[in-house]
């Protein structure tokens, strides 16, 4: 089973919903975490070790990962899902809207 990181901002709002959507899941392992100083869970180089696939939400949340973590990044799969901060944690929209983006990666 691949072990699946989903990353946003502060691990407010959008990953925490994707990872409660595919917490149970028997496809893979998930985890969530933030890429702001400011997130709930932070993003370390553990995270990015254990993943077999990084799911961030927006472009520039891989681009602040390249700029923390330039030597974890060369062994990690990044895809961008564009799911934009607009919506509460599972709100109806989203949890389609991850499901749409994420299902292809699994």
């Amino acid at each position: 089973m691949p072990n699946i990181l989903f990353l946003c901002s502060k691990n407010q709002w959008r990953s925490p919903t994707a990872e409660r959507i595919y917490q149970k899941d028997a496809c893979c392992h998930v985890r969530s975490a933030g890429i702001s100083s400011k997130a709930k869970r932070k993003v370390n180089a553990k995270d990015l070790a254990w993943a077999d696939l990084v799911l961030v939400m927006e472009k520039h949340h891989r681009a602040q990962l390249q700029q923390r973590f330039p030597v974890e990044m060369r062994e990690v799969e990044v895809q961008i899902l564009d799911i934009p901060d607009d919506y509460p944690f599972m709100d109806s929209d989203l949890i389609q809207l991850c499901k749409d983006s994420i299902e292809p990666y699994l």
